[in-house]
């Protein structure tokens, strides 16, 4: 630790908030308010700044040119944060989102071909069966109207979709805990975090009795349905666990059985939470902009004359994807980016960033900067009609990540919302409760609101 001192250099470093008692104040305003102490150091700093917490430094990067720079130019300069990949591994294992150097591009390359666009595109009719089942136990016939919390319809749907698309399966009950289990692991991680160390997990403490019962719950399901296949190989699957199963490396190796289950995990985790997240954004957003909603309705009803979606329409939906891009602008499901670690020193905004340093981005702050996106705060769906914003960097909008490690199932992501959101759209109609307040952000692993987040559905021409 002490060379990594001896390699800071104040005159060169970026400006930054003082770090009076080792920053254990700034540590604990980031966690009180994790997006508006990010937001707070840019409008204070500029668009790098620097901290130190304890022995770490670290500069935050708020410009998409830097941040490029950074992930895309000096990727191979840079690590995973060790804690962000030691808290993530308790529930991903050694999985694609945590794996590291030839680990992680064996399975990258192994992987890829499962998420082209047109393997994506076969998902399409799972995905649709799943949102019109959702959307049928919300106003069952008869029903004209119901309020619901949004969180919980769109985790039960995207969790059904990742049942059907993984597993080829239909278990409600078991994706319902699931779907409870990965809420609970996600409060838990971003907990973590701020923490030097995880505390053992067999002790008797309620918060982790409860973190070791939702990891149960998750590893139960998951190694039962990977047993079922085996017990019962099926060659004409063609889902997710059919392609796990088949992928092969270069020397014709397969995956090894905790491979495979983490490669699950991975999937079925964050293959539904960060949908989820953003579609219950993009449903509080259309129920409070009239016009825009009335666009995408337009839309949506000429190209599909009333019939169920398919992954054949999406393209003609393009103002429907803007309203969920500018969705995700507005609240990326990742608000924050796992942190770097800089193993070998480059120059970064005219400054060396020394090794050891790690480097923080926050998609949040980024795309919510004026520069970037006039008026930052309106939903403008428009700004990403054609090309896309004509006065923002290649990097100022990032919800799947920028780089090598860009989500592999950004495809997947885009297919799922904009189908879900037709069906949505073309059956029902989306308000806000009179009275109550708009919901505000929180990061968690995934961007969620401090309370839950109610609309009244009304079947359409009621």
């Amino acid at each position: 630790m002490s060379s990594l001192l001896s390699e800071f250099n104040p005159a060169s470093s970026p400006p930054g908030p003082p770090d009076r008692w080792w920053g254990i104040p700034l540590l604990r305003a980031m966690y009180r308010d994790y997006l508006g102490f990010v937001t707070g150091l840019q409008r204070s700093h500029g668009d790098v700044a620097a901290m130190r917490v304890g022995f770490e430094r670290a500069w935050d990067l708020f410009h998409p040119d830097d941040v490029r720079a950074a992930l895309v130019d000096n990727a191979a300069r840079l690590v995973r944060w060790e804690r962000g990949v030691e808290v993530f591994s308790q529930t991903f294992g050694q999985g694609l989102l945590v794996a590291e150097g030839e680990t992680w591009k064996r399975q990258r390359r192994m992987l890829a071909p499962g998420f082209l666009p047109k393997r994506v595109e076969g998902y399409a009719t799972l995905m649709v069966s799943a949102a019109r089942e959702a959307l049928d136990a919300v106003l069952p016939a008869g029903a004209d109207e119901a309020v619901r919390p949004m969180e919980a319809l769109f985790n039960a749907l995207t969790m059904d979709v990742i049942m059907r698309t993984l597993f080829s399966s239909r278990a409600p009950a078991l994706a319902a805990a699931a779907a409870d289990a990965t809420q609970v692991l996600s409060r838990a991680a971003m907990q973590e975090m701020f923490w030097p160390a995880s505390l053992p997990g067999w002790l008797p403490l309620p918060h982790i009795r409860t973190k070791r019962r939702a990891l149960a719950v998750l590893n139960g399901l998951i190694g039962d349905q990977i047993a079922a296949r085996r017990a019962a190989p099926d060659a004409a699957a063609e889902d997710l666990l059919a392609m796990l199963l088949s992928v092969r490396d270069e020397d014709g190796a397969g995956l090894a059985p905790a491979e495979l289950h983490d490669q699950c995990m991975v999937m079925f985790q964050a293959g539904h939470e960060t949908s989820a997240t953003a579609l219950l954004w993009w449903s509080w957003l259309i129920a409070t902009h009239p016009e825009a909603v009335a666009r995408a309705r337009e839309e949506v009803d000429g190209v599909l004359q009333g019939r169920d979606p398919g992954a054949a329409d999406a393209p003609a939906l393009p103002y429907l994807a803007a309203t969920l891009k500018e969705a995700m602008r507005l609240y990326p499901p990742i608000g924050a980016l796992m942190t770097r670690r800089v193993a070998a020193p480059f120059t970064l905004a005219g400054r060396t960033v020394p090794a050891g340093t790690l480097l923080r981005i926050t998609p949040w702050t980024i795309q919510r900067d004026a520069r970037w996106f006039p008026q930052p705060e309106a939903f403008l769906p428009e700004r990403f009609l054609g090309d896309g914003p004509a006065t923002a960097p290649r990097s100022a909008w990032m919800p799947f990540g920028v780089g090598p490690r860009v989500c592999i199932g950004q495809h997947f992501a885009m297919l799922e919302m904009t189908l879900v959101a037709a069906l949505l759209l073309q059956r029902c109609t989306l308000h806000a409760l009179p009275g109550e307040p708009a919901p505000q952000p929180r990061q968690y692993v995934t961007l969620r609101p401090i309370a839950p987040l109610r609309l009244r559905l009304r079947r359409r021409g009621r």
